[in-house]
């Protein structure tokens, strides 16, 4: 591998660093592609990502791809965490019973 970027990322807490690390270490067993590898290491609330790359166009694919994972893991924790976010959420609470019509809560 020609090409290689660390990135070190501090987490708010040492949970959300965890839920985003087991989140992405699947990804990390199984590459999409032989032209980059990613490696993930944690200490503390920080989640370092070692990149490295046949060239510089895998390289950017490859940390755009990661980067774009941890961005939505993140706001679906600060979603999740707030207090109100049931209250405040676009997905219907209510459903229909498929046998019955009656509407459930």
């Amino acid at each position: 591998m020609k090409t290689r970027a660390i990135i070190c990322l501090s987490f708010s807490s040492e949970k959300q660093m965890k839920v985003v690390l087991e989140a992405l270490k699947p990804e990390t067993k199984t590459a999409a592609t032989r032209r980059s590898k990613v490696q993930i290491k944690s200490e503390g609330n920080e989640l370092t990502l070692d990149f490295k790359a046949r060239d510089t166009s895998a390289l950017r694919a490859a940390i755009n791809s990661y980067l774009r994972h941890v961005n939505m893991l993140v706001d679906l924790l600060k979603l999740v965490e707030e207090p109100s976010w049931r209250e405040r959420s676009p997905i219907s609470h209510t459903c229909m019973d498929s046998q019955t019509n009656l509407k459930r809560k």
